[in-house]
């Protein structure tokens, strides 16, 4: 997950109106609803098309997990 840190943090006291910020699920919620990456864009202007990327990339590497066959 490197690079994804100046990207993507995670502060419990930042959310929903206190120092807000924009959660990962809610990019990927615009775009499984069929939203563009520009509308998305459009739809939240303090992102940045690397922002998008770096959603996407913490978001498979949270279901990236290799299981062991025995």
């Amino acid at each position: 997950m490197a690079g994804l840190v100046e990207r993507i943090t995670v502060n419990l006291k930042q959310c929903g109106g206190r120092g807000m910020r924009i959660r990962v699920v809610d990019v990927l919620e615009l775009l499984a609803a069929g939203l563009s990456q520009q509308q998305v864009l459009e739809e939240l202007p303090d992102l940045e098309a690397e922002d998008i990327s770096a959603c996407r990339k913490f978001a498979s590497s949270l279901l990236n997990h290799p299981i062991l066959a025995a």
